[in-house]
């Protein structure tokens, strides 16, 4: 069984950095994409970035692009998601996924963390 465990949360200024991880046990990551998505209060859960199983092909969302960067450690089974010139509208409850299967080219995320809080204060 897998289980996914994100980090790294907080509450920052606007303009502010945070790194969150995402660190696997009961299954190496080495063969999965993973994302990293979101939801805020009162919100559906959104698609903020997402990496290939080696970290070759990068893919994010218009409203973080620029600002946002996935990056993956395989030796260390964890998954990163560096956060840079964050915005109020960014506060959400952040979760990481993992995708071994794919449909149509989609990963499909079947594994999920519980999530990390992140709030931007203006």
């Amino acid at each position: 069984q897998v289980q996914l465990v994100e980090s790294g949360g907080g509450l920052v200024q606007a303009g502010g950095s945070l790194r969150l991880s995402c660190a696997a046990s009961g299954r190496s990551l080495s063969s999965a994409a993973m994302g990293w998505f979101r939801q805020a209060p009162g919100k559906e859960r959104e698609f903020v970035a997402t990496i290939s199983w080696n970290g070759g092909i990068t893919s994010y969302a218009d409203y973080v692009k620029g600002r946002f960067t996935i990056s993956r450690d395989n030796a260390k089974n964890t998954v990163y998601l560096e956060m840079n010139s964050l915005k109020p509208e960014d506060t959400a409850v952040y979760y990481c996924a993992a995708a071994w299967r794919y449909y149509n080219s989609r990963p499909q995320y079947n594994y999920w963390g519980q999530g990390t809080q992140v709030t931007v204060s203006s």
